[in-house]
């Protein structure tokens, strides 16, 4: 129904991949730049302070996603220009999607950052928090995996993620048909962000 005689599963793997991409530098970047604020002491610095939690997490946020938008546009740039990815929906909704995933990976650095004690720490969840995602992103149908693995998918971003950029990519799906994914990763950001500023507690000395 989609795709022509030409297609081939790089086709399909593209997408995929590209949101994958974006996850995995912007948690790898986000999660220990913020472990490096900790150990050098600057974290410790800024909570000896009036400021608030949350303010500092904002401010993490909106310095980190800064970064996370300027490598999104640059991995889409390079999908869409060098490897000739044909997308049949609008661009700005494949932006949109990379943007709410590296959302995701950037408060779920944040938050694996501070069960981390050193930066080697922080490279050891990568197996344990990202790589097992990319199973989950469609590479692998889903719906032939065991029950008790079908739930795990659920529960992980790039499912979400990667279901929605296929389907935008692949089958021009529109903003309408994209809004419940775009939704449940709004809701990972949101619930990642509430966990950050309870964890930022134990850093408080005074």
């Amino acid at each position: 129904m989609y795709g022509s005689k030409h297609s081939t599963f790089f086709d399909t793997l593209v997408p995929i991949m590209m949101g994958f991409v974006i996850f995995f530098f912007v948690f790898l970047i986000s999660g220990i730049s913020l472990l490096h604020e900790r150990t050098t002491g600057t974290l410790a610095r800024l909570l000896a302070t009036p400021i608030r939690r949350h303010e500092i997490v904002n401010g993490y946020l909106i310095g980190y996603g800064i970064v996370a938008i300027v490598q999104t546009a640059v991995v889409v740039g390079y999908t869409i220009v060098v490897f000739k990815t044909q997308i049949l929906g609008n661009v700005w909704n494949v932006l949109l999607l990379n943007l709410m995933i590296a959302g995701t990976a950037l408060t779920l650095g944040l938050l694996v950052s501070a069960f981390a004690a050193t930066e080697f720490q922080m490279m050891q969840f990568i197996p344990i928090v990202v790589i097992p995602q990319i199973f989950f992103s469609g590479i692998i149908p889903v719906a032939s995996m065991p029950g008790w693995l079908r739930t795990i998918a659920h529960v992980t971003p790039l499912y979400w993620g990667s279901r929605a950029m296929s389907d935008v990519v692949e089958k021009g799906a529109n903003l309408a048909q994209i809004a419940p994914n775009l939704g449940v990763l709004l809701t990972f950001i949101l619930v990642f962000l509430g966990l950050n500023i309870l964890a930022m507690r134990k850093y408080r000395r005074i």
